[in-house]
């Protein structure tokens, strides 16, 4: 008896991305700069985009003529946004750093880097959100300013490289956070 071959499935198709909780949403971007959502079947914006992005939900933006992968200049269109819309959070000293290591030996390093450390303060902060979730916005802003010297610091080291810059670095940063963290727990009443 024949064996009749199975049809494959695709996972980019609508229903595909609707039965499963955690697929990766497609947005499809056309000529016309319009984004398409294609589990929703909706025209969507980059404001409902940023949304999906702060929900943690999965997705991909593809050119829809072409198929290329266009999330990250989608992303950095966002980025842009919010940096133009209110308070930012690039200084111009920052943004100048970050624009110096294109082209530069350490280079492939760098977005690792803050790849790694932003993943690690946002690890810590939301440890210290279920550790307190009473905290006020007196007490976010007061450890916020100590960050400051830590986010300029983590530049400064860096024009001039070395093999140990990058551990250097490392260890000042981890000095730097266990002393901030000693800090907010003691204005919390936390420490121990």
């Amino acid at each position: 008896m024949p064996v009749k071959p199975q049809a494959k499935s695709t996972p980019s198709a609508p229903s595909a991305n609707a039965s499963v909780p955690n697929a990766v949403r497609t947005i499809k971007k056309y000529p016309n700069r319009r984004l398409y959502d294609t589990q929703t079947s909706t025209y969507v914006t980059l404001a409902e985009i940023k949304k999906l992005v702060m929900a943690a939900a999965p997705m991909v933006v593809v050119d829809a003529k072409t198929g290329e992968d266009l999330t990250r200049s989608i992303l950095l269109q966002i980025i842009l946004e919010e940096e133009s819309a209110g308070v930012p959070m690039f200084s111009e000293a920052v943004l100048s750093n970050i624009i110096r290591f294109y082209g530069h030996a350490m280079q492939g390093h760098m977005g690792s880097y803050l790849e790694s450390h932003v993943q690690s303060f946002m690890d810590w902060q939301s440890k210290l959100g279920e550790s307190s979730p009473a905290l006020s916005p007196e007490v976010w802003a007061q450890f916020m300013q100590w960050q400051t010297p830590l986010m300029q610091n983590m530049f400064s080291g860096l024009a001039n490289p070395s093999q140990n810059v990058m551990a250097q670095m490392q260890e000042q940063m981890q000095k730097q956070i266990q002393k901030n963290t000693e800090q907010l727990l003691g204005v919390m009443g936390l420490r121990t």
